[in-house]
Parts: structure tokens; sequence; C-alpha cells
């Protein structure tokens, strides 16, 4: 990995997979980490008339997501890597767009969440697809549940904006 050190494993995975893995659970690991602080603002802001109902949800939908922060960065470490996981890191890693400071508005803040966990679903796809590709099966299943549980939360999420 660019700058980043790797530690010796009895992993039987070789080398170049695993540091190609340690990238991408690391990319994982920023949008998640992201979206978690991103979620947690909205739950924080949120304002108008379905104030609490989008109160208790977004709080419940950044707990769900908070585990998932420590499983990728613990898989990053047992195949040898650095997990870059702290809030600058991911900040500055993140490839979700910037929470937009205006949007406190009930259904403009479940857009935004609906926006921002859609881009993590969507790259939580690819990175399984990556992860069965260069035969990395275990990754590749912590991806597959990380992706049923974002789109559950997604769920959850645009039912609001529905009907």
């Amino acid at each position: 990995m660019k700058g980043i050190a790797t530690f010796a494993t009895h992993i039987d995975l070789p080398a170049q997979m695993r540091e190609r893995m340690i990238e991408l659970l690391n990319a994982q690991l920023a949008d998640t980490a992201d979206l978690h602080s991103q979620t947690k603002q909205a739950h924080w802001n949120v304002k108008g008339s379905q104030f609490m109902q989008l109160h208790l949800l977004f709080d419940k939908l950044a707990e769900k997501l908070f585990p998932w922060i420590d499983t990728i960065a613990e898989r990053a470490t047992a195949l040898g890597g650095m997990a870059t996981g702290t809030v600058r890191m991911a900040g500055g890693a993140s490839r979700l767009p910037e929470w937009p400071l205006e949007v406190v508005e009930g259904m403009a803040s479940v857009e935004e969440l609906v926006e921002r966990y859609a881009d993590l679903a969507a790259s939580t796809r690819e990175a399984i697809k990556t992860s069965q590709d260069l035969g990395d099966a275990d990754t590749a299943d912590l991806f597959t549940s990380q992706s049923r549980s974002l789109d559950k939360a997604l769920w959850f999420l645009q039912a609001h904006l529905q009907g």
C-alpha cells in the first residue's frame, strides 16, 4: 500500500491480494465512517413536523452503521494492514458528497441520506465483486453482509419519500 505500513501475517492470501484488499477496505472504511457522521449530523439537526420520528430513525441508522466501521477496520488489520480510520483520515478519503449545512428540514434530510446510503450501497456491491474476483471470499462475505444492512436502511429512508 502506498505510504501505509503492512505487517507480517500467517493468513494464506498472497501479499499482493492482501494489499489490494487493504486499500479496498480502507476506502469502504472512510465512506462508512463518513456516512455514520453524516447520519448523526442529520439526527442532531433535523427540523419539521416529523422531527421526532426522523430524529429517532436517523439515530437508529447511525447506530447500525457503527459496528461496520469496526468490522471493516479489523479486517484490514487482520490482513496485515493498517486501518486508516480517524475522523480526518476518513473525511479526507471519503467518496461521499459533503453534507450541506443548510439542509435541516425533515424530508430534505431524508433525500440527502438516501443519496449517500445509495452511493455506499453501490460501492459496497462493487467491493463485493472486486473481493470475489481477487479470491478473497471472507472480505466479500463481510461486504455482502454490509450490503444487506445498507439496503435495509435505504428501504427505511425511501419509504418516507414514497406514496
